[in-house]
């Protein structure tokens, strides 16, 4: 099953979705796709590492080029978050916004392949409003498209609203 969570900045959509991999059996993967930036950033990494130490997980820190990650075996991936993802790959290696979403979601392809159930965590980037400069412009745009395309591909959709989930579709 492919499940996209989607949610607004602490809406309880992470903690949701690893609640979905709570009863699964066999190999549970969690790739975590925030890349370590300064002082704060590693400690929000470390802080996220212990909570999911005793959930079962196998952690892989991928950032960018999902495409080329192989995993060991088959098993239930769960993906945080696309957020990230997505702005890495248009701002890490600076890159078109065709070209990101494009990697974007021949990576999610890639790891489907090698999933039994996958997980992907987005963000809901259209509920802010407000005045943007042009690169968050541009990173709104793509993960707004991504999502889009992953809302009609995957089987559930589910947005989490102060911790309460909502399915949408599935």
């Amino acid at each position: 099953m492919l499940t996209l969570v989607i949610g607004g900045g602490a809406s309880g959509k992470s903690e949701y979705a690893e609640e979905l991999f709570s009863g699964l059996p066999g190999v549970k993967y969690y790739i975590a796709t925030m890349m370590p930036y300064g002082e704060d950033g590693l400690a929000r990494i470390e802080k996220h590492r212990q909570a999911r130490r005793d959930r079962g997980f196998r952690t892989v820190e991928h950032y960018t080029a999902m495409d080329t990650l192989v995993l060991p075996e088959r098993g239930a991936v769960l993906l945080e978050c696309l957020g990230n993802l997505t702005a890495n790959e248009l701002f890490s290696v600076p890159a078109t916004e065709k070209e990101a979403e494009s990697a974007v979601l021949r990576g999610i392809e890639a790891l489907i392949k090698q999933a039994d159930d996958m997980v992907v965590v987005t963000n809901d980037v259209f509920s802010g409003g407000g005045n943007y400069d042009d690169e968050t412009l541009k990173y709104i745009r793509v993960l707004g498209s991504v999502n889009r395309r992953l809302s009609e591909r995957f089987d559930r959709v589910i947005e989490v609203v102060c911790g309460i989930p909502v399915i949408l579709k599935g």
